[in-house]
């Protein structure tokens, strides 16, 4: 009894000392998901305007279908105008041309406190509107979030949010975003937990589950409380007897999924070296994609803009089998053009689209061949989209049960669980455990290793280093010696490549210079000693630790 009192006390102490700040952070996650989830109503009505003026469609959904009937060279005209704004648009308000992403987020997630670039980021939404609107084979969920970080990174910069604050402000906009777009309120919370947070802190939980329900209200008040697909079900018996090909099913989806992503990888590299060895301006890149492009949408209107009425009808079971794996070919390679061409928009999307035309193809060869156990093809088209989607973004939780909040069934959760466990667990082998992980890797910052990993570049020589006027500091002389070896560090390098150099030269300490110009001696700033290297690591590792398991 007394230790059930002692335990009421210290409770009360908690929500009297905790609990109006606690409340007062919840209704500021309400306010950013209602933010966030207008800007990705906005968002998406901002592409269904430039898409109905510039293509003359009523009914976007039917976009490529009314493509079909117009002039071919008004396909190709208008993904090249849409190039040409959009090459404009980041040669002037980015510092190297290239669209912010999710990865981005993500960075700043790790990395800047929650924060995001604010110029740029502006222009990369601005692009990604106008490559959507234009006919872009890319996708809009991207996109939006990251207008919904920058929201949460001005609201972080105003209430002068340390980091903890900031990446759980950030997750909050996340979260509401995806809610907004999917009217999956769940999977929108897991996943900015998931993919973009990358942990499952009880802290961070409540806010972003008031966001995320706060974005779905939003899409709800606009469009209605409607359920994307309905899909017909096979018996129980064919079902369970099927469980096998959707282990089979999510193998092969995981291979698509790493030739989407590498497709994506090896066309930048080749645009950019084409690039180079032409000497094509910046602005021109997105113009010549969109050529491409627009060549490729006069045979194949199916690659314009977001997919949708592919996917869906891929989901109906309304593609032969021919068609199915021809769409699925071609839009890989739209969608390498288009993110290969710096042009905008996010890769989800057209990762549904592909795993639901792999999954369909898929499921007509299993039916086909074993027709007395096999159900509908169609599940087979679901369970791939959430396969290939999951591998793409490393996000098996949240794929999964957005799938589920799409389709309300729990036969199809169980399909597309077993098929997404099976791509994701090949995937992540074969590319660095996501599509976005992957991109910045290739930027050399490493998140997917684990904060072990990027920590290390966070921290400046500089912070860390002692002075020479520090009473503790060496002897100028042995910090020549060693400078003379060849063993000095610049002050605005990290202990990322501090570290390796320790464990090369076994020294105790590392003179820290500034460089000079060449033929010039570097001028002494101070020296950084093993010990309070590591010490500094220790806390980092330790602050991490702390926040994720709060």
């Amino acid at each position: 009894m007394a230790e059930t009192a002692r335990e009421f006390a210290r409770g009360w102490q908690l929500l009297k000392h905790r609990g109006p700040s606690q409340i007062q952070f919840w209704f500021i996650a309400l306010a950013i998901g209602i933010a966030a989830g207008f800007a990705a109503v906005l968002f998406r009505s901002g592409i269904t305007f430039l898409q109905r003026t510039l293509y003359g469609v009523d009914d976007i959904t039917m976009l490529h279908s009314f493509a079909t009937t117009l002039d071919w060279f008004i396909v190709l005209l208008i993904p090249m105008a849409g190039g040409i704004a959009v090459g404009l648009i980041l040669h002037h308000f980015t510092p190297d041309g290239r669209v912010r992403s999710v990865a981005d987020v993500i960075e700043g997630a790790a990395i800047n406190d929650g924060r995001v670039e604010r110029k740029a980021g502006l222009a990369s939404v601005a692009a990604s509107m106008i490559t959507l609107g234009t006919g872009g084979s890319t996708g809009r969920e991207g996109p939006v979030v990251h207008l919904a970080a920058l929201i949460s990174t001005w609201i972080s910069n105003w209430i002068r949010a340390d980091g903890i604050t900031g990446r759980d402000l950030l997750g909050c906009a996340v979260a509401a975003a995806v809610s907004a777009s999917f009217n999956a309120p769940i999977a929108g919370a897991l996943f900015a937990m998931e993919v973009i947070l990358r942990h499952f802190a009880l802290h961070a939980f409540a806010p972003i589950v008031i966001a995320s329900a706060a974005g779905t209200v939003i899409n709800r008040l606009v469009f209605g409380d409607v359920a994307e697909f309905a899909l017909p079900g096979g018996t129980a018996l064919e079902f369970y007897l099927e469980l096998p090909a959707y282990l089979i099913l999510g193998l092969v989806c995981g291979l698509v999924a790493v030739v989407l992503m590498r497709s994506v990888f090896w066309a930048d590299d080749f645009e950019t070296r084409l690039q180079q060895k032409l000497g094509l301006p910046h602005w021109a890149r997105p113009a010549v994609a969109g050529a491409v492009l627009g060549v490729t949408a006069i045979a194949f209107p199916h690659i314009i803009g977001v997919g949708y009425e592919t996917t869906s009808r891929a989901l109906t079971g309304q593609l032969l089998l021919h068609e199915a794996m021809v769409f699925a070919v071609i839009k890989v390679f739209a969608v390498a053009v288009t993110m290969a061409g710096r042009m905008g928009g996010g890769i989800f999307s057209p990762s549904l689209m592909i795993g639901a035309l792999t999954g369909l193809a898929f499921g007509l060869i299993a039916t086909g061949l074993f027709p007395n156990v096999s159900g509908q093809h169609t599940l087979y088209a679901l369970a791939g989209m959430g396969a290939v989607a999951a591998a793409v973004l490393g996000a098996p939780i949240s794929t999964t049960l957005i799938v589920f909040e799409l389709t309300g069934d729990w036969q199809t959760g169980l399909a597309v669980m077993v098929s997404v466990s099976m791509s994701t667990a090949l995937a992540s082998r074969l590319v660095d455990r996501s599509f976005f992980l992957t991109q910045l890797e290739r930027r050399g910052v490493h998140l997917a290793a684990g904060p072990q990993a990027y920590l290390l570049a966070m921290f400046r020589v500089a912070q860390v280093m002692r002075p020479w006027d520090d009473p503790t500091a060496p002897s100028e002389d042995r910090a020549w010696e060693l400078i003379d070896q060849g063993i000095y560090l610049d002050a605005n390098a990290t202990l990322e490549t501090a570290m390796p150099m320790f464990d090369r030269a076994s020294v105790v300490f590392i003179p820290v210079v500034a460089l000079r110009g060449e033929g010039q001696a570097p001028e002494l700033r101070g020296a950084l000693f093993h010990v309070d290297a590591l010490k500094a690591y220790n806390r980092a590792l330790a602050a991490t630790a702390a926040e994720e398991h709060s």
